[in-house]
């Protein structure tokens, strides 16, 4: 897989737990070809993926499982982010061995780092292999933001192998200040789940990386977006708008997500790995449910 370019939809995958939170690999196999099944370009394990609640045994397992299944169906991008580089290298080096087309790296959070110190991180991350690494900057839940001319000269010293995933607002604005800062080189990818796919997609964004959930809907918008679709783009939007409304941090994405796959049939239950900082309440389940069904209806209509 490391000769195809990354771009497209690529969902990030929501982890399955038993009830006694072990992984549920015969639920995320049926996730993996659901996502194919879709249409889907690829896969990803971030930050939705819960990567930070599994032991680092669990994320070479996962890795190494999602690489298998993906086969030659579509490339794998593998979060490698960690507290120190070390780790990081380790989980990026495993990564590649196992299959993976490319790496996404958020920095360590657990320390504010100057950017000489994050300088050193992302380069070992980026020298310890052969295939892409996107920079995740993930502020918009975790961490600080990671300054637009710091992207630019990694890319600059590095080339095109370095790639970006801006979550940091305001993102449209941020997206075409790293364009500009790179000459339009920059290879970028929506991260925000969606809701802001049609702007990001104006400015230049070469794919998306929303959670598994919502792909039938947000694969429709990426391709009514390719084709200059302009009627679909403005109704897919539309539909989608209110449930991601309700996804504001990293526990609201996954209690979202994962009761929606099981309204799908593909998950077993809604299970996260706590402490959790968010939980469904029954008149916000109520509202996800109208907005999905809603959704679903506009999808129907434009079929």
């Amino acid at each position: 897989m490391e000769s195809k370019q990354l771009s497209g939809v690529l969902p990030v995958l929501q982890t399955p737990y038993f009830d006694d939170e072990r992984i549920d690999f015969d639920t995320l196999a049926r996730e993996i070809d659901w996502l194919y099944q879709q249409g889907v370009d690829g896969l990803v394990i971030a930050m939705v993926s819960e990567v930070l609640r599994l032991t680092e045994g669990e994320r070479r397992q996962m890795t190494e499982f999602v690489c298998k299944a993906s086969a030659d169906r579509g490339p794998v991008i593998a979060s490698v982010g960690a507290e120190s580089a070390f780790v990081s290298c380790e989980l990026a080096r495993h990564a590649e061995a196992a299959g993976a087309g490319g790496l996404m790296a958020i920095p360590p959070l657990s320390i504010s780092l100057e950017e000489v110190q994050l300088r050193i991180y992302y380069q070992r991350i980026i020298e310890s292999v052969a295939i892409p690494v996107i920079v995740q900057d993930a502020s918009g839940y975790v961490g600080k933001p990671i300054s637009i001319a710091f992207q630019a000269q990694l890319r600059e010293d590095f080339g095109p192998r370095v790639q970006f995933k801006p979550e940091a607002q305001p993102i449209g604005p941020r997206l075409s200040e790293l364009l500009t800062a790179t000459g339009g080189k920059a290879r970028i990818f929506e991260g925000s789940g969606g809701s802001e796919l049609v702007d990001s997609h104006r400015r230049g964004v070469i794919g998306t990386m929303p959670g598994s959930d919502l792909v039938d809907a947000i694969g429709a918008l990426w391709r009514a977006l390719e084709a200059n679709d302009e009627l679909a783009v403005q109704r897919i939007d539309a539909a989608l708008r209110p449930l991601l409304s309700l996804q504001g941090s990293l526990d609201s994405y996954l209690a979202v997500e994962k009761h929606i796959l099981m309204r799908r049939g593909i998950f077993r239950n809604p299970l996260v790995r706590g402490p959790v900082a968010f939980q469904l309440d029954e008149p916000t389940r109520d509202a996800v449910d109208r907005h999905f069904d809603a959704l679903q209806q506009t999808l129907e209509e434009l079929s």
